[in-house]
């Protein structure tokens, strides 16, 4: 559900290829249930309504907030998806999708029902023919009602399979979308995040529910951000459905239909000539041709994996000796029977046992899995060049099905992970590999940092908002170190996320502000630590700094206290503090920094 009423454009679908609209009819007849989550434009930076006073790139739309879509959320008529239309949006720099998190689920004709009615009552309402900030204040109670009943806790029943997203990248260029879902109010618990690449072309990602609720009970209020990655203004794409679902199971589809997902192979004289304990490994050559099989399949998005009766150690050592060992996820080596390996392979892949295709040289091993496992194809490895070319495997090559096997292997990478983490935040923070890439102020980079002084609210412990001409005086002044810093983690790039200004004579920090995209995640720490080390090492006095303290950042400015730092003298409502010279200065290791030509270096 978009909030696509405040704005009042319809355009055609004429302007969205054939082979998209397609794709966004595969849907249909296919969904069971799914949420109605109602998504909002949204700036990352935002404090409403604070920042609409305060920030000069406040854009009001038509209800007194703000624009941070080009055009607002476009709905584009598309009779062939699921919910009818698609939306458009041009995307500004800071803009993002939000909505409030819930996986209630209701039918695909309750859902359809209950956003042509959202759609029909906000539309009145952003037509009436009354002041603005009567229009204000209605629309804002209706977005608060929508919002208070998408938070309702789910029902007691399961939970959906998985979040869905559909999108449409028109750009000759890729784009990295970042999904996170949080707690509300609390920055501190480990969130569930997902960086989402859009090649260009049409998308849709499926991310399980069992991969989310390993790190996130959605049955507490969460949210939920999608955030497009160093984009510059203009930047389109266009999204189908974005909501919880519960599809249709797979083994409802038509035998005759179904496409097989992964491919599960023998290794014994079945990817390779002889038996690994008896022939040992130089005497192993692999089977004629098999390499080319498995990289087609692999290209088509089908997972390979292995159910072989070995040692383990020895046999993955053989699969990297022939160079495809990268190919095989979640491979089963051991004593046990094949059908044991069959299930534990569909279960830590989460796709369905009838998507299995066994292959193996041993008629009994074959007849053991099908009989155990019913539901799982299975073929003679006599026949394994004809896997390229049966029907069961002949989906589309897409740059999507080219990454499947990469996304796989990056998520059972972060699942490991999060799971060692279970309530350690600082680990899982060292887990996100976070970069703080710190720069002097140029004038290349003076506009992003205009934007950051204008927006940033809860992490400025100044205050200060500079206008560009303020700026280039600041750029002139000789005693003035300017650090400008960017951050990306392995969820993806955050841009330009901070801003200081270090008085070189005294030395004194006399700004400091950061968005609000890195909060807890000790990038605060880790650059304070850098320039207290800088400057005390360089002048060998105390380090001092200016703290203007608001409610508003009263919870990011414990990060002085953290590092020890006194109070010594408050003058029109600024605190000066002080870092004594003689004291160690704390470093987590958290965050590795990057310094780049033409800043100072600490000694």
């Amino acid at each position: 559900m978009y909030e696509t009423e405040a704005n009042h454009k319809v355009e055609s679908c004429s302007q969205i290829p054939s082979d998209v609209v397609s794709c966004l009819a595969e849907l249909k007849g296919k969904i069971l249930g799914r949420t109605v989550l109602p998504w909002s434009e949204h700036c990352t930076e935002c404090v409403w309504p604070t920042c609409y006073s305060t920030c000069d790139l406040y854009s009001p739309r038509e209800d007194g907030r703000c624009r941070r879509f080009s055009d607002g959320m476009v709905r584009v008529d598309c009779p062939e998806a699921l919910n009818s239309y698609v939306l458009k949006i041009q995307f500004k720099r800071w803009g993002k999708l939000w909505s409030p998190g819930n996986v209630r689920l209701h039918s695909t004709v309750h859902a359809e029902r209950l956003e042509r009615r959202d759609y029909r009552i906000g539309s009145v309402l952003y037509q009436l023919p009354v002041p603005s900030s009567v229009k204000t204040a209605v629309t804002g109670k209706m977005y608060s009602f929508k919002k208070k009943v998408a938070s309702r806790p789910a029902d007691s029943g399961a939970l959906p399979a998985s979040f869905l997203l559909e999108c449409y990248n028109p750009q000759s260029y890729d784009i990295r979308l970042s999904l996170t879902m949080r707690f509300v109010n609390e920055e501190e618990k480990i969130p569930f995040q997902r960086l989402i690449g859009l090649t260009p072309g049409f998308h849709r990602v499926r991310v399980p529910m069992s991969d989310i609720d390993k790190v996130l009970d959605v049955r507490r209020p969460f949210s939920i951000d999608l955030i497009p990655n160093n984009i510059e203004d203009g930047t389109t794409l266009y999204f189908g459905l974005m909501e919880f679902v519960q599809e249709v199971e797979v083994a409802q589809v038509a035998e005759k239909t179904k496409k097989i997902k992964c491919v599960v192979w023998d290794l014994d004289n079945t990817l390779w000539d002889g038996i690994l304990v008896e022939d040992g490994p130089r005497k192993l050559k692999l089977k004629p041709g098999i390499t080319d099989v498995i990289r087609t399949l692999d290209a088509r998005g089908i997972l390979h994996s292995v159910a072989s009766k070995n040692n383990p150690d020895e046999a993955m050592q053989v699969l990297k000796q022939f160079q495809i060992n990268e190919y095989f996820l979640c491979p089963q080596i051991s004593w046990q029977p094949k059908s044991e390996s069959v299930h534990a392979i569909a279960r830590q892949l989460n796709i369905g046992m009838d998507s299995l295709l066994f292959v193996d040289d041993s008629q009994f091993e074959l007849e053991q899995v099908k009989a155990v496992c019913p539901e799982v194809r299975v073929l003679n490895a006599l026949h394994y060049r004809d896997l390229v070319e049966m029907k069961e495997c002949q989906v589309p090559v897409t740059a999507e099905s080219k990454q499947r096997r990469k996304m796989y292997q990056v998520e059972a990478e972060r699942q490991d992970m999060a799971e060692e983490f279970g309530n350690d935040y600082m680990a899982f923070l060292r887990h996100c590999q976070i970069q703080l890439s710190i720069h002097p102020m140029t004038e290349e980079n003076l506009d992003r940092v205009h934007e950051l002084t204008q927006r940033t609210n809860q992490m400025n412990f100044s205050g200060s908002r500079y206008d560009r001409d303020v700026l280039r005086d600041i750029l002139e002044t000789p005693h003035l170190d300017t650090y400008v810093l960017s951050c990306e983690d392995r969820f993806g790039s955050y841009g330009v996320v901070g801003f200081s200004i270090v008085d070189s004579r005294e030395p004194r920090m006399t700004d400091l502000m950061f968005s609000c995209r890195i909060q807890s995640k000790r990038v605060e720490h880790a650059f304070l630590a850098y320039v207290i080390k800088t400057y005390v090492s360089k002048s060998g006095k105390d380090f001092c700094a200016n703290y203007r303290k608001t409610s508003r950042n009263a919870p990011s400015g414990k990060v002085f206290a953290d590092f020890g730092m006194e109070e010594v003298g408050i003058l029109d409502g600024v605190t000066s503090l002080v870092f004594r010279k003689n004291k160690g200065v704390p470093d987590d290791g958290v965050i590795r920094i990057v310094v780049q030509e033409g800043t100072m270096t600490a000694v």
